[in-house]
């Protein structure tokens, strides 16, 4: 084989390093979420997931911005989101809340985590099939950061897991069966980052990640994501309606 087909070949080979060092990172933020609810510092655990939310949100970004998308960062991505947005949440809400349930704990920790795995299965057999505007189901960050929310923000409070432990085992059970549901849920991937925006788009973003998110982030985190995750509801029941309102409309 000539050299330089040989270099070609090893080159193709290759696996990008700055994307996956920030998959990596989210893999290690999700495994110490893991390792700090077994220690029973939960709330570490719950800052450890949204830390993965925000990593994982950025290799994406990253590797498009590079030019360093790859079919291997991809399949890494998925196996690092099933353990920082399927297992982690999973375990996490269990040894917070569901331990002292028996079987019913640990089977609402089981279903959310085999729905996040269905999740992710089903998003990476649908690449190019779905409208990219917006994600089928509720996004498995999405739904742990809904779990990460409750525990962080009842800590915040001091409010002790086994006192709202069935309000837990119903969000636990609710974000893992929206994640395989059909709800349509806005992704943001339309938006351009290289793109110039009016100055008052900067403040308000400013005014959010620098003044609203540190003045309370518990309170603060929880409330977004649950807007996030009825978003989805909401759209469903008003793409239902305008199919109703469309179907009376008589044909001309």
């Amino acid at each position: 084989m000539p050299r330089f087909m040989l270099k070609s070949k090893l080159r193709r080979r290759g696996i990008y390093l700055l994307p996956n060092l920030f998959t990596t990172a989210a893999l290690f933020a999700g495994f110490y979420a893991i390792v700090q609810a077994m220690n029973g510092h939960f709330e570490h655990s719950a800052i450890s997931i949204f830390i993965a939310m925000v990593l994982d949100g950025l290799d994406g970004r990253v590797a498009r911005l590079t030019h360093t998308e790859s079919e291997f960062g991809a399949e890494y991505d998925s196996l690092s989101d099933m353990i920082s947005f399927g297992a982690a949440p999973a375990l996490v809400i269990y040894e917070w809340a569901l331990k002292d349930m028996g079987k019913l704990g640990w089977i609402a920790a089981f279903i959310y985590c085999a729905c996040a795995a269905l999740r992710l299965a089903r998003f990476n057999t649908n690449l190019g099939v779905v409208d990219k505007q917006f994600f089928q189901g509720l996004p498995s960050p999405a739904a742990a950061a809904l779990i990460a929310g409750l525990i962080w923000v009842m800590l915040d409070f001091q409010v002790k897991g086994a006192d709202i432990r069935w309000l837990a085992w119903g969000i636990t059970l609710f974000a893992g069966l929206t994640m395989v549901s059909n709800l349509p849920y806005y992704s943001g991937k339309e938006i351009n980052l290289r793109k110039s925006v009016p100055f008052i788009t900067i403040l308000l973003l400013a005014l959010f990640f620098f003044v609203v998110i540190p003045s309370h982030p518990p309170v603060v985190l929880f409330c977004l994501f649950v807007f996030y995750v009825l978003s989805g509801y909401v759209m469903w029941l008003w793409r239902l309606a305008k199919k109703k309102r469309n179907s009376r409309v008589p044909n001309a």
